[in-house]
């Protein structure tokens, strides 16, 4: 029995499992933020902050973290292989969780955070090493696209579950539980997950096998464009996970208690738009469906911009949630194939390609998320702004990087059917 790379397949977790492990493990990473948004006031009222737009450096220190640690998880993994690093990934985690459970200061809580961040990025970029490993081409865009359905799941319930959590035993406790569902999953993976690394793409550990992986990645096209593009999509984002309990639960349209169901409204389009992408790729193709989302996106954004500048910078909530909904939705259609899109042609190096690619996109979504995030006015004109110049500006990216050639498979999947 062989993989859809044409290597041994690997006693493990069969298909169902391999999905909701991994979503597992990147789970932990969009648990590590979007539990703490409900608490941002409290933390705010624990320290004493004054301005409300410091808050946002709980989520972004973490990202920086995050970011950063990236690039050593990668290079390491092929080298020792993909089990030792998410085990020891895991463990700085839950150090993290809770050193920041047991913060005494906000400085102290940010350095925390950053630590949870470095410790997150291994379960992260490894996750989807694991996937290139086992998979490739379309296939992989199937695992992933249910794994990132599996994964979306979270940011639904998290701010609901940090909501609760916050109310029974206070902002500390979501930390505390962090630490444990971290644990948890840890065991999962160490009992269930074989090593994935195949002898023949094992590297040396040397600055020159370093060097010649990173040459790999930063002179493929492909990858390279649609890194840049992942970073400056995933700024979106951020800009608004940054300020989203600002712009709906404080400041903007003061919904309180009820902004973790408004979050969750958005939130859940993305698993529905990853359900969506897994059953047409295989027929459609990942540039096609990548491409189209994307334009629209592009179209949606700009209508959206419009609409603030139309209302004075606050549309009625419903409009607000309808256009968030609208843009999510081919948001991740497109951001999930083109993250498949950038890993593709890059198996031999796929422990360094998934740190190198993850850490360019996370450090790049992180500073214009905070660009985005700290310019927060108490109305929606800086998100809007944003998600319009940042969509056309990705959408001229990706036009380069496919030569002008959108919406074109680059192989008829009769010649080759692993490759798009």
């Amino acid at each position: 029995m062989t993989t859809t790379t044409g290597l041994p397949a690997r006693q493990g977790p069969g298909f169902a499992e391999t999905v909701a492990l991994i979503a597992a493990l990147m789970g932990l990473t969009a648990l590590a933020i979007d539990t703490m948004l409900p608490a941002l006031p409290a933390i705010g009222d624990s320290f004493g902050l004054a301005e409300a737009n410091e808050l946002q450096l709980v989520v972004f220190a973490y990202m920086v973290g995050f970011g950063i640690a990236q690039v050593v998880y990668g290079p390491l993994s092929d080298v020792w292989g993909r089990r030792p690093l998410v085990i020891a990934g895991l463990v700085i985690l839950i150090v993290g969780a809770v050193v920041s459970a047991m913060a005494t200061g906000f400085a102290g809580l940010l350095i925390a955070r950053v630590l949870q961040g470095i410790g997150a990025a291994a379960a992260r970029v490894i996750a989807v090493s694991i996937v290139r490993d086992r998979y490739a081409g379309r296939e992989m865009a199937r695992v992933m696209s249910f794994t990132m359905m599996v994964f979306m799941i979270v940011p639904v319930l998290a701010p609901t579950f940090g909501g609760l959590l916050l109310a029974l035993a206070g902002w500390r406790s979501i930390f505390a539980t962090m630490a444990a569902l971290s644990v948890a999953v840890g065991l999962w993976f160490f009992i269930r997950m074989p090593e994935t690394l195949h002898p023949e793409f094992r590297r040396a550990l040397s600055v020159r096998s370093i060097l010649d992986a990173a040459r790999i990645c930063v002179t493929n096209r492909e990858a390279v464009g649609y890194s840049l593009a992942i970073g400056l999509l995933f700024a979106m984002l951020m800009g608004f996970i940054g300020s989203a309990e600002q712009i709906l639960g404080s400041d903007g349209y003061r919904l309180g208690a009820l902004f973790p169901a408004a979050f969750a409204a958005v939130a859940i389009t993305g698993g529905i738009a990853a359900f969506v992408n897994s059953r047409l790729v295989r027929g459609w193709g990942m540039r096609r469906l990548s491409h189209g989302s994307h334009v629209i996106h592009t179209g949606l954004a700009a209508v959206f911009l419009a609409a603030a500048y139309l209302w004075n910078g606050l549309p009625p909530l419903w409009l607000f949630i309808l256009m968030m909904v609208a843009m999510q939705f081919f948001f991740s259609i497109a951001i999930s194939n083109y993250n498949a899109l950038a890993l593709d042609p890059l198996g031999e190096v796929a422990g360094t390609a998934s740190s190198l690619i993850g850490a360019f996109t996370t450090l790049v979504g992180t500073v214009g998320g905070a660009v985005i995030g700290q310019a927060f006015d108490g109305t929606i004109v800086p998100l809007t702004t944003g998600y319009f110049g940042l969509s056309v500006l990705t959408l001229g990216i990706v036009f380069w990087t496919e030569r002008g050639r959108l919406f074109q498979p680059h192989y008829q999947p009769a010649v080759a059917a692993s490759a798009e």
